[in-house]
């Protein structure tokens, strides 16, 4: 039975869904509009100027109703136009006007309504007030137009981002009504939030259906949203137990590693994403993208990760979608036609990565997908020992390629993580690895969490600013957890170091104090990696690193078992203080502080030497700050005391997991307030 009703009214429809009245039309304010676009795309590498040429546009203001089908065309006559059919829970579309290829709809709103989703979003988490253009994109540095880059990045060709800039977008919104909509295609398209009374969708293609989900709870809504996009597996137990240290110092990097195991650090994986060579550019210390063992930089690797996983240290390594024209593997690729092919030349499609040239694998041709799964992942990683890897980039694919399957680029665009996600699984599933093999990504779209089992944040800048540093985190961590992905974490004081922007001590403690309270704690030296404070430049780094990894230790317990839960319902770890307290405004405004599954809510400090943080406790419970023990009330705002070491962390009276958290209580770090000097 449909869940939609359909209303006549004197001179349109409106359409309600779950008793929410979903679309509204008249003559006058027609709610589709259909015409044909040219996409004219400038792209810089991977970041992209996009303009939506319209040749022609018209709107649909005549109506003719059929039972659960509405007829609406451009006149009277209904020679053309579109057929809306109310199905059980979308609405299905076909279109006969010749030629059109942009498709736009209004939705109804109210004021006071809320929204959220759109892929990974890193500047606002509520979208209302705003239009969120989506396709996969590098970010960029400099998102604040009034922020301290945004000068600087303007002389950088397509380099500066914007609130709106995503590596993951995807055309899905939840809304405060508690219903969900999602638009099934793959081609530039923007939501546009902005108006009081109504959402504006508009795609560069003509949708099939509009998809709409409805539950009663926002963690229902969830459910079913992560159900729709695929869930992913459980995380292997050695990625929540301990630490994943990023060192590229080559062999040298087994050396680092013991004194940062015998300083007490809780070490479970170490990240060498060095593994295949390293490259010098004018943007700092970037990797060699040929994926196999540089056996200069590291001998005898088997063994030396065999001799790792006997101590309880699995290794970690790095792949990406492309290959250096320089490097061993392109000419291999070339010749079987593994790569996009350029529309003048016919030949590979050369971008320039930084100081670098390189193929694009063109992961439309099974071949091509089955060589980079099977011989490069397969047998240049898996069959070595190696149990995890970042899964880099996938967003630079230019729109004027010619693909192997004849797809145009523009419509594969959006895609290309996901046949990314798709490569990578294959091969952890050839090796029957799943759940034990884990590769994290931070590029997506519909889809990836099928596919992909860990996102991570990006290219953070080194610093605590509003839409290029810490707390982007963790507005990348809810959203995209609200369409579906469980499991997401970053790297730990950041990567992108520019015009002398370096880590301050503080900056290293408090992102790692952050990281604790996440599903995997991983550290990454950066694209800088001499001039940046590393968790080993000093003692006191070291020490308060180690803490923050035996915390992280002790919750694996809790954490494995939110694990379970994001298997069985798709729940996200990180999740927005509404997610289960609905009815508070206050906390279904707050975007930087989380909870941590259902039992602690996380506010993490999020200013430069800063050592009494606010925060707000929502209403309905008592909650207990989980170093002092002390109890608080819910249902307002307090100012905690903040040392290092023991970020703002508080459970709720009553948790079932209250011996645990009271045992983490006992790992004590001398609290320090200490003003950074760097």
């Amino acid at each position: 039975m449909t869940e939609f009703v359909l209303m006549p009214n004197i001179s349109g429809f409106d359409i309600s869904y779950r008793g929410k009245r979903i679309i509204h039309h008249s003559e006058t304010a027609p709610c589709i509009k259909i015409g044909r676009a040219e996409l004219d795309v400038s792209s810089h590498g991977g970041f992209h100027d996009i303009k939506n040429n319209m040749i022609w546009q018209t709107p649909l203001p005549f109506v003719r109703l059929d039972e659960n089908r509405i007829h609406l065309s451009a006149n009277a006559e209904h020679t053309a136009g579109i057929t809306l059919t109310l199905l059980d829970s979308h609405i299905k579309i076909d279109c006969t006007i010749q030629d059109a290829n942009h498709f736009t709809i209004s939705l109804a709103a109210e004021h006071d309504e809320q929204v959220w989703g759109c892929g990974e979003q890193f500047s606002h988490l509520n979208l209302r007030g705003r239009q969120y253009p989506l396709w996969v994109a590098e970010p960029g540095v400099g998102r604040d137009p009034n922020g301290k880059y945004a000068d600087r990045m303007k002389h950088i060709p397509g380099a500066a981002g914007n609130y709106w800039t995503t590596y993951y977008p995807q055309p899905t919104y939840l809304s405060s009504r508690y219903y969900a909509l999602h638009l099934p295609v793959s081609s530039y398209s923007i939501f546009d939030f902005s108006a009081p009374e109504r959402h504006t969708l508009e795609c560069c293609e003509i949708p099939e259906k509009i998809e709409l989900f409805g539950s009663e709870t926002f963690t229902g809504l969830v459910s079913e949203l992560s159900e729709r996009f695929g869930r992913q597996p459980q995380l292997p137990d050695w990625a929540i137990e301990g630490a994943i240290i990023g060192l590229k110092d080559g062999g040298s990097s087994f050396q680092r590693l013991d004194h940062i195991r015998a300083a007490g650090v809780v070490v479970t994986g170490l990240w060498c994403e060095d593994w295949a060579g390293i490259r010098q550019t004018d943007f700092g210390r970037r990797l060699f993208w040929d994926w196999r063992v540089n056996e200069a930089r590291f001998p005898d690797l088997e063994n030396q990760i065999s001799n790792l996983r006997d101590s309880g240290v699995h290794f970690l390594a790095y792949i990406n979608p492309y290959l250096a024209v320089d490097g061993t593997l392109f000419p291999e690729a070339s010749t079987k036609g593994y790569l996009v092919k350029h529309p003048e030349t016919g030949g590979p499609y050369i971008t320039d990565f930084g100081g670098f040239e390189c193929g694009h694998i063109d992961l439309t041709h099974p071949d091509a997908m089955h060589w980079v799964a099977d011989e490069l992942i397969g047998g240049e990683m898996l069959d070595i020992g190696i149990s995890g890897w970042m899964a880099d980039f996938a967003e630079y694919l230019p729109v004027d390629a010619i693909l192997h399957n004849g797809q145009d680029a523009a419509l594969a665009h959006n895609q290309w993580p996901v046949l990314w996600a798709t490569t990578n699984k294959r091969a952890v599933e050839s090796r029957g690895k799943t759940g034990q093999a884990m590769f994290f990504m931070r590029s997506g779209f519909t889809g990836i969490g099928a596919y992909c089992p860990l996102l991570w944040a990006g290219d953070q800048s080194v610093d605590f600013s509003r839409h290029d540093g810490i707390e982007t985190t963790i507005r990348a961590a809810l959203s995209s957890g609200l369409i579906g992905n469980a499991y997401h974490h970053s790297d730990i004081a950041g990567y992108t170091s520019l015009f002398g922007n370096t880590r301050s001590t503080c900056l290293q403690k408090r992102w790692a104090e952050l990281a604790a309270f996440t599903p995997v704690m991983r550290t990454h030296e950066g694209n800088r990696p001499d001039e940046n404070l590393q968790i080993d430049s000093s003692e006191d780094l070291l020490a308060h690193f180690a803490h923050m990894t035996r915390i992280h230790a002790r919750l694996a317990p809790y954490i494995r078992a939110l694990c379970e839960t994001a298997e069985a319902t798709g729940l996200p770890l990180q999740r927005p203080l509404f997610l289960h307290y609905p009815d508070d405004p206050v906390a279904r405004a707050i975007e930087t502080q989380y909870l941590f599954g259902p039992d602690l809510l996380v506010a993490p400090v999020l200013r430069e030497n800063t050592f009494n943080w606010d925060l707000y406790l929502p209403e309905g419970q008592n909650w207990i700050h989980l170093w002092s023990g002390k109890n608080y009330p819910g249902g307002g705002w307090i100012t905690i005391d903040a040392p290092f070491g023991a970020p703002p962390v508080f459970y709720p009276v009553g948790s079932r997991h209250s011996d645990m958290f009271e045992a983490v209580r006992f790992e004590t770090l001398e609290p320090t307030h200490r003003v950074d000097k760097h």
